[in-house]
């Protein structure tokens, strides 16, 4: 195929020259030649050092059926494209499924070095470094990438809660607290005290008087969900490591855009949350001005929010606000 290629890229080249260079050749034959000769070394340079030779090969032209094709692919692409942040990404994600985690670590600091504004991305290299460590600590860098994370995106629960792990790592005991507080809002009521005794001890250990958990006001102004898979849905399914899923809620019979959405781990189902204004996208979208919403969720193979070919939708659930009764959605069911 290679060959075959290169061969029509010559004689295409030929053709071209001999048609741009046949009224030279008549005038000034030994110009008209080195001429000629200089666009053929020049094209072959310029391809061979910006072109993708690899990308012809066979192999990289089928979709991988393996994690193992997988990562051959994504590793040949990371070579020719060196500063793709999501080739990197992708790579790290599949590193990680294979406990490869110093590689993982690698690849998702390349990726957030190109990308350093983007919160998803700075998080997982964050993660990677720490696991890829034998204390399972987060480095200096790992703590930047968090406190920048959360700075460019204040609702991001994972970097929040892995940062306060790092502030509590480093000796931040009163930080950590402080950082891990805002979660309490926004998880369920058994995760919550899991989450308030890690506070209560960072809290003692820094001096501090414990707290009792604040008035829920996220169960009566916001909306629980209960998401989970269709049992034999996820028997059968084979997930890449970026899926993601997305809870979603909008308003019913408008827009399409969301009022309130969070993010989830795929392998964090069945989960139940609570949406609320904290998690409207615009400020000037708020579930609690709603008295009408649909609510579903999706999950997105890539990890990317906007709805593209392959992602499963839940049924849409139409729910009047407030409600007191979970929404339940179900991925994956007929």
């Amino acid at each position: 195929m290679m060959s075959a290629f290169l061969a029509a890229a010559g004689l295409l080249l030929l053709l071209t020259l001999f048609a741009v260079l046949r009224p030279l050749a008549r005038r000034q034959r030994p110009l008209a030649g080195a001429t000629a000769l200089a666009v053929i070394l020049a094209s072959g340079a310029l391809y061979w050092h910006f072109g993708t030779p690899a990308a012809l090969d066979p192999a990289m032209l089928k979709p991988p059926t393996t994690l193992a094709e997988n990562r051959a692919q994504l590793e040949t692409l990371a070579k020719m494209q060196p500063d793709n942040a999501e080739v990197w990404r992708r790579l790290g994600y599949v590193y990680a499924t294979e406990k490869r985690m110093r590689l993982a670590a690698d690849a998702f600091t390349r990726a957030a070095r190109l990308m350093p504004e983007d919160a998803d991305i700075l998080t997982e290299a964050a993660k990677a470094r720490s696991m890829a460590r034998d204390d399972r600590a987060f480095d200096a860098e790992a703590m930047v990438m968090l406190e920048t994370a959360l700075k460019n995106a204040p609702d991001h629960a994972s970097a929040r809660l892995f940062l306060g792990i790092a502030q509590h790592q480093a000796g931040q005991a009163a930080k950590a607290a402080e950082t891990w507080m805002p979660l309490l809002s926004r998880i369920n009521a058994k995760t919550g005290e899991i989450l308030l005794a890690q506070i209560n001890q960072a809290r003692t250990e820094a001096g501090l008087a414990p707290m009792t958990m604040p008035t829920q006001a996220a169960e009566t102004a916001g909306l629980r969900v209960e998401v989970a898979f269709d049992s034999t849905f996820i028997r059968d399914a084979k997930l890449q490591p970026s899926a993601r899923i997305f809870v979603i809620a909008r308003a019913a019979g408008g827009p399409p855009m969301p009022v309130a959405v969070q993010k989830l781990e795929a392998d964090a189902l069945p989960a139940s949350i609570v949406l609320t204004d904290a998690d409207s996208p615009m400020p000037t979208l708020k579930l609690s001005a709603l008295k009408e919403v649909e609510v579903l969720a999706r999950l997105s193979m890539s990890g990317q929010a906007n709805r593209q070919d392959g992602d499963i939708e839940s049924a849409a659930a139409k729910v009047k606000l407030p409600s007191r009764q979970p929404v339940k959605l179900t991925l994956g069911g007929n």
